[in-house]
């Protein structure tokens, strides 16, 4: 579910190092949010990033 239905922008996967420099596996989650917008011309539920949001990229529905 962590994918915006907009960009396309997902979890990415990189490696924790702690102070000991140890490494694990780790990954960040793009911030998703459910938001009532307009697509197709009806409203329904999406995806969206928060960047997209912000940008202007998603037509709110009322």
């Amino acid at each position: 579910m962590a994918k915006c239905d907009f960009c396309g922008k997902g979890v990415s996967f990189g490696i924790k190092v702690s102070h000991s420099h140890r490494r694990s596996n780790r990954m960040w989650k793009p911030n998703v949010k459910r938001v009532k917008a307009v697509v197709n011309g009806s409203p329904g539920h999406v995806h969206v990033c928060t960047r997209c949001l912000r940008s202007g990229r998603v037509d709110r529905a009322i």
